[in-house]
């Protein structure tokens, strides 16, 4: 019985007391019940406070209604035992056969196990790496990468639809600027002032003439234009290939200058001005054009247009949020660097300027910083950049899965240190290879049932729910029924750590169980096996899918082999 399944049949219980008129709702019967894992041993299997919750309502002293409560459920299928608790919580027993059925629902849902409609119809943007084309991506973008993927899984599992979405910025001085480094690579000539220095500038320049031979010997003009768009074209390619390789997939890669671009009608700029103006949320002074922000709670008014004509990079932001509407999004979440903590009041003034609810419509996490140690030195200096470390080389060194999971298992806001000694060990202090060494058992314990002829099709046909009887038996399967939950609020939070947690103390628990003799899955000796071994194997499949599901979700992979 999962917790689903026993809030159902609380809600039938309350149903049936009001229809009887043993109780009087005002309200009716509530739709859903919260039960909860008890943290004591002892106290059953679940627990809820719904007596307490609704006795006044009822007009009844909360222990007398526990008691009418705790009736209807124990002449319930699959209820064990009612415990009525101090004021009247009330601490429920599951039978072992409803409690181990939940093993055999895991395994026939499989991949799907998980996935909820808490968030059905919603249409989801998330953004979640916003970076310059002129150069790899570093450290800086290593959590949003991991994160903002995570985010996007977890939201998707819970029934939204998603889209991952990159923000290019390519518009700007910076980008005449790289086209400058560019050209000065190739030409032997000294890094101009303010332009990109590093190895990879060589090899970028290298990779230009190469894809376009003579592009260096253009008129000066056309040189710069030319550089620029195949330097572009090949940077950004390669930040597509480094994504690619980390685990990270985008299903847009949007261009700021396609904002400034004319013609544009899904939320360009121009368009946005107009209708800011409509609003009557813009002004001009001093000779630049300002959106009036503060009437919905920011420090300060935001200028859209300098006075020298220069639109601003606030003006593309209001542009891009409206795009994003215009598009079909319900919501459109943020992912954005610890530097930009003044954004958060600005953005949701703006959506509340252009007429939305930004409540309802926007998100802006904020992200701290992370340092990587190495032999209790922070690395900072990168052999090809120069001054960062990119993306690529923290992959190499660390490893795709150890980088992931170590980044996913934090809050977003919270500082992060990592020690690459510490999350490449191959021990149990280490979450990520604990988490994947716990699938790696079930897979060979898996493999060593099939050595004796058990198979999995084999037994879910003779699965009986009701040997999975031992203490430690429930104690795992309580902990997997919990898994469609955790997904659903790391989705609803934005907080995909809780699946890293939940996978660890699963994992924890499943240990438990393995040690313990009395749960032992394969038959000892000569003995035959056995209808309980069949049902255990069951539990081992079931164990399985959901650490596999899990480390998905953190796009982490699950191995056979440690």
């Amino acid at each position: 019985m999962t917790p689903e399944e026993l809030s159902s049949t609380i809600v039938d219980v309350l149903t049936a007391l009001v229809a009887q008129g043993a109780v009087t709702l005002p309200d009716g019967a509530p739709t859903t019940v919260t039960v909860e894992r008890p943290r004591q041993k002892g106290h059953g299997d679940y627990a809820t406070n719904v007596a307490l919750q609704l006795s006044k309502k009822a007009g009844m002293n909360p222990r007398e209604f526990a008691g009418l409560l705790a009736a209807g459920l124990e002449a319930s299928a699959g209820i064990a035992a009612v415990e009525i608790a101090g004021p009247g919580f009330l601490n429920i027993t599951v039978e072992a056969g409803a409690q181990g059925a939940v093993a055999g629902q895991i395994v026939a849902a499989g991949a799907a196990y998980g996935e909820t409609a808490t968030l059905a119809g919603q249409r989801i943007n998330v953004e979640f790496i916003s970076a310059n084309p002129t150069g790899p991506l570093h450290l800086g973008h290593t959590r949003w990468a991991v994160l903002g993927d995570a985010i996007g899984r977890v939201l998707a599992a819970a029934g939204a639809e998603v889209t991952r979405e990159f923000y290019i910025n390519d518009r700007g001085v910076q980008m005449n600027k790289f086209a400058a480094s560019i050209i000065a690579a190739a030409l032997g000539e000294p890094t101009p002032e303010d332009g990109y220095a590093g190895a990879y500038i060589d090899d970028l320049a290298k990779a230009v003439e190469a894809a376009s031979p003579g592009i260096f010997d253009l008129p000066a003009d056309e040189r710069v234009i030319a550089v620029r768009a195949k330097g572009y074209e090949i940077q950004l390619q390669e930040q597509q290939e480094q994504l690619a390789g980390f685990n990270t997939h985008f299903d847009v890669w949007f261009s700021e200058l396609s904002l400034h671009e004319e013609g544009q009608e899904t939320g360009g700029v121009p368009n946005t001005l107009v209708r800011l103006k409509d609003l009557g949320h813009v002004y001009e002074e001093g000779g630049a054009l300002w959106m009036r922000t503060t009437d919905f709670g920011d420090d300060k008014d935001r200028v859209l247009i300098k006075s020298d004509g220069e639109l601003t990079y606030f003006a593309s932001d209001t542009a891009y949020y409206l795009n994003k509407r215009a598009r079909g999004f319900d919501h459109c979440i943020y992912l954005l660097g610890a530097d930009h903590h003044g954004y958060v009041g600005r953005l949701k003034a703006m959506a509340a300027c252009v007429g939305d609810d930004p409540a309802q419509t926007l998100d802006v996490l904020i992200g701290q910083l992370v340092k990587i140690l190495r032999d209790g030195e922070e690395l900072k200096l990168s052999k090809r950049a120069g001054t960062i470390v990119t993306l690529n080389e923290l992959a190499e060194e660390i490893g795709v899965d150890a980088l992931r999971y170590s980044l996913a298992r934090y809050p977003a806001d919270s500082p992060l240190v990592l020690d690459v000694a510490e999350i490449t060990k191959a021990s149990n202090d280490n979450p990520v290879y604990y988490v994947q060494y716990a699938h790696a058992r079930t897979c060979r314990m898996k493999a060593n049932a099939a050595d004796l002829g058990m198979s999995i099709d084999a037994a879910r046909v003779a699965f009986d729910p009701a040997l999975l009887d031992h203490e430690r038996d429930g104690d795992l399967v309580r902990a997997l029924a919990e898994y469609p939950r955790v997904v659903a609020a790391a989705a609803e939070l934005r907080e995909p750590h809780r699946v890293a947690r939940y996978l660890e103390d699963t994992a924890s628990v499943f240990n438990r169980w393995y040690d313990t003799k009395e749960c032992r899955m394969l038959p000892q000796g000569d003995e035959p096996v056995r209808p309980a071994n069949l049902a255990r194997l069951v539990l081992v499949e079931a164990t399985q899918t959901v650490i596999a599901n899990g480390l998905g979700l953190l796009g982490v992979s699950a191995p056979e082999r440690m």
